[in-house]
């Protein structure tokens, strides 16, 4: 009997113990996985500009965007921050001559600044008039280019320097009629009806 005792409870070790210790059982393995690649594109910064002098500025007619005509390479400014191309690529800095960062696009205002504006400049002539640029020290327009764009500084003085540029002016309001308000043309004497 001691061998039927001894039997039953090892068969039931080997029936029960397995299902009640596999409910309880976590198994965690460890498995270092390969980290991903690090990657970077490194973006070089554009080399640098010595300047003899802090640039003098001129406005781009019919814009609020101001170049540095006396700089061999394109050097921009606009809404606050200094703009520059290179090697296909655009960055921006708060000052003209360090902290160039890489921009992921063209900036907006490009598409208004004409590719032949330092030709027309060096020709004096705008739009086929004459373009008398009046260089303006970049502190001035720095400290002073928001409000000369919400107070539309260069539409008042309408001309940026550019002799017989007239600005499009808004035409007058369309009359009653011509907005279709009035069902008759006033001369048709009510007989033609729309």
């Amino acid at each position: 009997m001691q061998k039927m005792v001894l039997v039953t409870s090892l068969l039931m070790m080997v029936f029960l113990l397995p299902l009640t210790t596999m409910a309880d059982v976590k198994i965690n393995i460890d498995i270092p996985l390969p980290r991903p690649p690090n990657i970077r594109i490194n973006i070089p910064a554009p080399p640098h500009i010595q300047f003899a002098a802090p640039p003098k500025l001129v406005v781009v007619p019919e814009t609020y965007v101001y170049v540095a005509p006396d700089v061999a390479e394109e050097i921009f400014f606009s809404d606050g921050w200094w703009w520059r191309p290179w090697k296909g690529r655009w960055y921006r800095s708060q000052h003209h001559n360090s902290g160039w960062q890489y921009y992921k696009s063209t900036p907006s205002f490009y598409q208004h600044v004409p590719r032949n504006w330092r030709n027309d400049y060096r020709q004096g002539h705008w739009r086929g008039h004459r373009w008398n640029a009046d260089a303006i020290p970049h502190t001035q327009v720095q400290k002073n280019w928001k409000s000369w764009k919400a107070k539309k500084h260069w539409e008042k003085k309408q001309t940026w320097g550019v002799e017989g540029l007239r600005r499009p002016t808004k035409s007058r309001p369309p009359s009653e009629w011509e907005k279709g308000k009035n069902s008759r043309h006033p001369k048709d004497n009510g007989r033609n009806r729309h």
